[in-house]
């Protein structure tokens, strides 16, 4: 494969084909004359220097720049056309300006509350563009691009036509472009082609962006940038901030169309029997027209709705956790399952080796030569291979060629190197997995276990026989030495394990490493279940027996790349939610595939690619507060979307049953505008932004509009009742304003006794919510200006009391039927 030497001092092999310090090999491909298959061993030419400082000046004046703007949140002028330019904000301007010429300025108050919280609406959201665009430029990963011979990371957008980027696992192939340097380079497309199979890739081959590195290295020369690239306008959108594909936006979405089909024809029946039938002043029909239309629209959910996603990632912001879409805060939420890989995330990235234990005689002395040796011999070692690195250093005297080399994978379990030793002695070795690559009945598997059930990790160094491009490589290999290592926890993984178990989230540990040795740093962890451990190699291969295994299992090991992604399947086939984390290429597949996937900020810049999450602070204990916040945001709009439609049905119904009884309509816009506020707006943002730990449940219009419905009926007939009675009782002049605020102390209180419902359970800050919300209305009935000003007041004593008493009654239905409904129709 590879042909190099280490020198004395162990820092540069010669020959290599790297940039000067990383002694990155190359893999020739000799010719279509020789085998395809299996690449000859030839010396490493002279590696390529890439484009001078001139040449890459005179790109840039060229204009061949991959200048793609990726951006991670909309545009000012985007999140002000979204937030202006709605459906329900025509509608309601085009009202205002009507009664702007016909009302006092009383009665157009809910055009300037409409203003107001558009413009919160756009506030909160350029915030949270803000958080989201700091956050993208340090979560940005930065390519390795080869200069006049010096490797230097630069962004992104620098990247220049003709540039030579340096490849190493993990990474991501930012732009398209043909492979320059080969060292077992196997990349995986399978994000743009749907093959899971990673491919080898040789000198000449071309290259796609949006493709990763899952084993070797290598280096490729850009020929497309900006965008020409293959991927660039998939990586845009898909880096772009989005509110959609949410069932919580869907579902209002949802029910908006329906309120709209429902308030056309109200409308117009309404209009007729104001304008027509009653012969009424034409300013004042028109005044009670549009207080009739007007609290048919819930407006202000969406509002709220965008205003809850926006401060949820200023807040997860604040904590160093980018949030690349933002339905994933409603996703993380509904999830009942998270699997988590071991490494990276209950573990940290370090180990140390603690012991080197020789076998079947090996001389101790000459395994720290192998060892080194190894060390030196892979250009991109894993956090094992770097740990032996640091504790076996090449020694000064000692300078092997390496003839061939195998990297790690995680599909074979295990990495190999071929040594010219010199004085004619040439040797291969394989480093891995012992359980992969010793026999079932190899005595030497059941010290492994004991040192596994310690929550040590153990990989054997074994001398193969043969050459290390042979099918059969493991087998017959002579086991030479376990090498135990030791793995860092991380302090804080113990309180997050413990926070899932509170609420009721399972969770699923998937390693590729051996599963009682995982079972164990699990148990350190105090998860629950880690008992019950299981190797993945016995794994049905059936969907649903791996289902089964998967709910019955919480610790699982050697778990393949590909079996990661059917394990996420087979749980979303019972009806999970899953969320998926992790940090390294053997992850990618199946974060994509995961309902939510969540990647470490030190993660390979692939699992970045495709997360939905980012937590840039490489901090597993960050997870607790995205669930909290998703949990947050969407059991509180499921709280008060109810207040909002709860005002959409009895105002349709009011407005049908003035239709039918021929009645003027009882309020004017001035009215609901205080109701709405002090019943609805102003709670509804307290109660949104309050802490919520219930888990996210489905079916978001059925658990709404199954209370919504008997609120809205119950205090519709209430109201509309005491109307009739108000009719009856008062004549003369002022009859209609005493009709009138009788009516609206009925419809008041009811709705306040919605509000109590929804508010609870209760805390001493939703008690004063209430009270100060009660409080306010007494204000505005008793201070002679805001009587005038909202034409309240109420005559006599009859009707008041009359009004007080049907709302207990009503409030005493709307506990009858929220609690019928939670048992008769459960969401």
């Amino acid at each position: 494969m590879t042909q190099r030497a280490l020198d004395p001092s162990g820092d540069q092999p010669t020959g290599s084909s790297g940039p000067p310090g990383t002694g990155r090999p190359v893999k020739i491909d000799a010719g279509s004359e020789l085998d395809p298959v299996h690449p000859v061993d030839l010396p490493a030419p002279v590696p390529a220097r890439g484009l001078t400082a001139a040449e890459v000046a005179e790109a840039i004046a060229r204009g061949e720049v991959n200048d793609v703007p990726v951006r991670s949140s909309r545009s000012v002028t985007e999140i002000v056309r979204a937030n202006v330019l709605t459906r329900f904000n025509l509608i309601i301007g085009v009202l205002w300006v009507i009664m702007l010429f016909v009302a006092p300025i009383q009665d157009s108050l809910f055009g300037f509350v409409i203003i107001a919280n558009t413009g919160i609406g756009i506030v909160q959201e350029w915030r949270a563009k803000k958080t989201l665009d700091g956050l993208a430029v340090i979560g940005e990963a930065k390519p390795t691009v080869r200069r006049d011979g010096v490797a230097a990371e630069v962004s992104v957008s620098e990247i220049v036509l003709g540039d030579l980027v340096e490849l190493g696992p993990g990474d991501k192939v930012i732009v398209d472009g043909t492979v320059t340097e080969a060292d077992s380079l196997e990349i995986d497309e399978s994000l743009l082609t749907g093959e899971a199979d990673p491919v080898l890739k040789r000198t000449g081959d071309p290259v796609m962006s949006g493709s990763f590195v899952v084993a070797g290295g290598g280096a490729f020369t850009a020929t497309k940038v900006g965008r020409e690239a293959y991927a660039a306008q998939l990586a845009e959108e898909a880096s772009r901030f989005t509110l959609v594909q949410s069932e919580l936006r869907s579902g209002i979405s949802t029910i908006l169309k329906y309120v709209t089909w429902m308030m056309i024809p109200t409308a117009i029946g309404l209009i007729i029997s104001q304008l027509v039938v009653k012969d009424n002043n034409f300013k004042e029909s028109v005044a009670r027209t549009v207080g009739g239309i007007v609290p048919m629209i819930p407006e202000g959910l969406v509002l709220l709705t965008s205003v809850a996603f926006a401060i949820g990632v200023v807040r997860l912001g604040r904590k160093q956790c980018l949030v690349q879409e933002l339905p994933a805060i409603e996703g993380l939420a509904r999830v009942d399952v998270v699997c988590l890989d071991k490494t990276g995330t209950l573990t940290e990235g370090g180990m140390d080796v603690t012991e080197v234990r020789a076998l079947n005689g090996t001389d101790d002395p000459y395994l720290r030569r192998v060892l080194g040796a190894f060390g030196a011999s892979d250009p991109h070692p894993n956090a094992s291979l770097q740990a032996i690195i640091d504790t076996y250093p090449v020694p000064d005297d000692q300078a092997w060629t390496v003839t061939q080399s195998l990297p790690f994978s995680s599909a074979r379990k295990y990495s190999g190197a071929a040594f010219d030793e010199g004085e004619g002695r040439a040797s291969s070795w394989l480093l891995g997995a012992p359980d992969v690559l010793l026999p079932e009945a190899d005595p030497a598997l059941t010290e492994i276990e004991q040192l596994n059930e310690q929550g040590l990790r153990v990989l054997l160094l074994a001398r193969a026989r043969g050459s290390l491009d042979a099918p059969d490589l493991a087998d017959g290999a002579v086991p030479s030495a376990l090498v135990v290592l030791e793995q860092r926890l991380r302090p804080d993984a113990g309180q997050t394990l413990a926070y899932f178990a509170d609420q009721r989230v399972a969770t699923k540990v998937i390693s590729g490493d051996n599963a009682v040795s995982v079972g164990a740093v699990a148990a350190k962890l105090g998860l629950p279940g880690a008992e019950h451990t299981l190797d993945a190699r016995k794994l049905p291969a059936d969907p649903d027996a791996m289902a089964t295994a998967m709910e019955e299992n919480a610790v699982f090991g050697r778990v393949t790349p590909q079996q990661k992604r059917d394990m996420v399947a087979a749980l979303q086939s019972r009806g999970h939610t899953v969320a998926m984390t992790g940090d390294g290429v053997n992850d990618v597949l199946a974060l994509k595939d995961a309902d939510i996937g969540v990647s470490m900020g030190s993660g390979s810049e692939a699992t970045r690619a495709v997360a939905q999450i980012v937590l840039l602070n490489n901090s597993f204990a960050t997870l607790p507060s995205v669930v909290a916040e998703g949990r947050r945001v969407i059991g509180n709009i499921t709280r008060v979307a109810t207040l909002f439609l709860t005002k959409t049905v009895y105002s349709v119904l009011l407005a049908v049953l003035v239709v039918c009884f021929q009645v003027e309509y009882p309020f004017l816009p001035r009215h609901l505008t205080l109701l709405s506020t002090l019943t609805i707006g102003i709670p509804a943002f307290f109660l949104a932004l309050a802490p919520n730990k219930e888990r996210a449940h489905p079916h978001f219009v059925r658990r709404v509009m199954r209370y919504a419905i008997p609120s809205g009926t119950i205090a519709a007939a209430a109201t509309f009742a005491m109307y009739l009675i108000a009719r009856n009782h008062y004549s003369g002049t002022g009859a209609l304003d005493a009709e009138t605020s009788a009516a609206t102390l009925t419809l008041f209180l009811v709705s306040m006794w919605v509000l109590a419902i929804i508010a609870r359970p209760y805390t001493w800050w939703r008690i004063c919510l209430v009270a100060a919300m009660g409080l306010a209305f007494v204000i505005v009935l008793v201070v002679p200006w805001l009587q005038d000003f909202f034409a309240l007041k109420l005559v006599g004593t009859t009707m008041p009391w009359t009004a007080v008493g049907i709302a207990v009654v009503a409030s005493v239905a709307l506990e009858y039927a929220w609690r019928l409904v939670g048992r008769r129709f459960p969401a």
